[in-house]
C-alpha cells in the first residue's frame, strides 16, 4: 500500500491537486487501485455547487489520471518522468460523488507504445460505477 508520501515520490502532484490518498494495489506499468475520501472540506464543495455539493467530474476524471499515472509511472524506464493527458474518450458519468463518498479509483494500462499510452478508467462508490474513460497519456 501507498500513502501520500510515497505517492508524491512517483507523481508531481500535491495538495490541494492530488486527488488520491492511498494505491492499494500496484502493478507497475500495468494497473493501479487506489481511493480517495471525499470530504466537505474539499476547496471545490463552495462553489460546486452551493447546498447541493458534488464532486466535479473533471475533477473525477483527474483523480483516475493521477491513479493511471501512478501505475505507468512506477515502471523503472518511467521513474522521475511525468504523465501528462493526451486525450479523454467515453468519458460517462453514472452517479454523483458527494462529501462522504469514498471513491475506488481502478486504471489498467491496455495499450502502450514508447511514452504513449490508453488507460482503462472506472471509479466506483459502494461497487456503484461513478465515472468510465479511457485515458491516453503521454509520458515526457
Amino acid at each position: 500500500m501507498l500513502g501520500v508520501k510515497e505517492i508524491e515520490q512517483i507523481i508531481p502532484h500535491r495538495h490541494p491537486f492530488l486527488l488520491v490518498d492511498r494505491i492499494e494495489e500496484l502493478e507497475p506499468g500495468k494497473k493501479a487501485v487506489g481511493y480517495k475520501s471525499v470530504s466537505f472540506d474539499e476547496p471545490y464543495f463552495a462553489g460546486h455547487f452551493p447546498g447541493e455539493p458534488v464532486m466535479p467530474g473533471v475533477l473525477i476524471i483527474e483523480a483516475l489520471a493521477q491513479t493511471g499515472a501512478v501505475a505507468i509511472l512506477s515502471e523503472e524506464s518511467m521513474k522521475g518522468k511525468t504523465a501528462y493527458f493526451g486525450a479523454i474518450n467515453s468519458a460517462r458519468f453514472k452517479k454523483k460523488v458527494v462529501p462522504g463518498d469514498r471513491l475506488r479509483l481502478e486504471c489498467e494500462i491496455i495499450k502502450q507504445k514508447g511514452p504513449v499510452g490508453v488507460g482503462k478508467a472506472e471509479a466506483y462508490v459502494d461497487d456503484q460505477l461513478a465515472c468510465r474513460a479511457e485515458l491516453t497519456f503521454m509520458v515526457g
